[in-house]
């Protein structure tokens, strides 16, 4: 093992750094208060050989943690919060046509997709403003405005614990599912390291999803690119969800519920402003936003912890909120969900 440097609370190795009694309310888009045992940031993927040869990290609860837009804090971390802070993209192969790239797993997935933007690349810009980090992307099988990561998904690279070395995961192996993947339900295996995508600079454009064509209408757009689109669609997002930045939140809290297409139509018989979607086999995939608005939650607020007044999917901190406040709403919201139309709305971060 390396030698590295110790101080009362902090030590640097060859590619990574540890905290001790470490703060995540910075590190957590909802800016709830919590702590860890210990944090640790890797700079280099090659530091995990070393990292998980220490009995801390073998025998402590673990959780690896991106940028923490995804994630609801309602205690301290008994263990340690392990943060890939990796950076780099690289064109492995290019015909023109279509390319295949590798990125780090601490690349901000929004800089990655105004990159693609940039060198002509198609597809990703339905994904714009997406926060948090490339390694975070096929754990969530993020998506929005019709398109999701799978997509372009052509490998993902990640330390495997139980093995105890780097693996390659095909599109197959990663077994996405809407909001899910392998690495979702086997979070305790594996510690994503990076991700390859295979972009094109011909794919079709997505713009039939609620709002796009007119959203590109008012922008004055006649013919459509993928740069257009990304504008149209950062605008529809700024104004449909606040800011991080501004009051502590993780986007959309619930999944858009999933239920069989006889249960979909009685629901929209007795209900006929509600909106609904195919989804996979004999399904309809429901709004979330639509049910919790209709139970009146849109911009309540319960000191501290609030749904927005701009989008009833999301959960705000107004200032001081706990992160078991914030679950107790999202608890009642459910359960008032459930009790109305008989339908569980599940929630999309990762309640810790």
């Amino acid at each position: 093992m390396n030698d590295y440097r110790v101080s009362p609370a902090k030590a640097e190795g060859v590619g990574y750094s540890l905290v001790e009694n470490a703060s995540l309310q910075a590190r957590n888009t909802f800016r709830v208060a919590a702590r860890a045992n210990l944090l640790v940031d890797v700079r280099k993927a090659a530091a995990l050989d070393e990292l998980f040869g220490y009995a801390m990290l073998r025998e402590q609860p673990l959780l690896v943690l991106g940028e923490g837009s995804n994630v609801l804090f309602t205690r301290d971390w008994p263990g340690v919060v392990l943060s890939m802070a990796n950076r780099g993209i690289a064109i492995v192969d290019d015909d023109g046509i279509r390319a295949r790239i590798r990125v780090e797993a601490g690349e901000s997935w929004n800089d990655l997709v105004h990159w693609s933007i940039g060198r002509g690349f198609a597809g990703m810009e339905n994904l714009v403003l997406i926060p948090g980090t490339v390694g975070a992307s096929p754990i969530q099988n993020i998506g929005a405005y019709g398109v999701e990561v799978r997509e372009f998904v052509a490998a993902v690279d990640a330390w495997d614990r139980p093995l105890g070395r780097l693996v390659r995961l095909d599109p197959a192996q990663c077994a996405f599912a809407y909001r899910d993947s392998v690495f979702k339900r086997e979070r305790n295996r594996f510690v994503v390291t990076a991700v390859e995508f295979e972009l094109s600079r011909t794919r079709e454009l997505r713009i039939d999803y609620a709002g796009v064509r007119e959203e590109l209408a008012a922008l004055g757009v006649g013919v459509p690119d993928h740069r257009s689109v990304a504008e149209a669609i950062s605008r529809l997002r700024m104004r449909k969800l606040p800011n991080p930045a501004l009051i502590g939140n993780a986007g959309s809290f619930f999944k858009n519920p999933v239920v069989d297409t006889l249960t979909a139509a009685s629901l929209q018989r007795a209900h006929p402003h509600l909106p609904a979607w195919p989804a996979a086999g004999d399904h309809s995939k429901l709004s979330a936003a639509w049910l919790i608005e209709s139970c009146g939650f849109k911009g309540v607020r319960e000191g501290d912890a609030g749904v927005s007044d701009q989008h009833a999917l999301v959960l705000v901190n107004h200032g001081n909120a706990s992160g078991a406040d914030l679950l107790a709403l999202a608890d009642r919201i459910r359960a008032q969900v459930q009790a109305r139309f008989g339908v569980d709305i599940e929630p999309e971060p990762l309640i810790v």
